[in-house]
């Protein structure tokens, strides 16, 4: 499986991003995926995934109401669209395969990651 981030960029606090991950190599409709971010000097920690097997989202406290996963399944390509936007929120963000499906927020749970997009918000 290859995925590929983009739509990282400079925005000002309060402004919103849309993070694609495209995927090939694999059907995408039976992948499950998350969104982790990694700040400079801090542990990569999941953003958002989607528990499959429950039907539910799983969001950092940091994101919740401000943050959104979703998938185009024809486009074969994961989404995190990102608004409210706050300095903290400044990081390289991953989009990557949840091996089982449970978002979890171990990052052995999960493989083939993508390159990372960079995301810079300012105050």
């Amino acid at each position: 499986v290859q995925l590929q981030a983009s739509g990282g960029g400079l925005v000002q606090a309060g402004g919103s991003l849309r993070l694609s991950c495209a995927a090939s190599g694999r059907t995408f409709s039976s992948l499950n995926m998350g969104w982790f971010r990694q700040a400079p000097g801090k542990e990569r920690e999941l953003v958002a995934a989607v528990r499959k097997t429950l039907g539910r989202t799983y969001y950092a406290d940091s994101v919740k109401g401000r943050f959104s996963i979703s998938r185009d399944n024809a486009k074969n390509t994961e989404y995190l669209q990102m608004n409210s936007l706050k300095p903290e929120d400044t990081a390289v963000y991953y989009c990557a395969v949840d091996k089982y499906g449970l978002a979890s927020t171990t990052k052995d749970d999960y493989d083939y990651w993508g390159q990372g997009t960079q995301v810079t918000v300012s105050s």
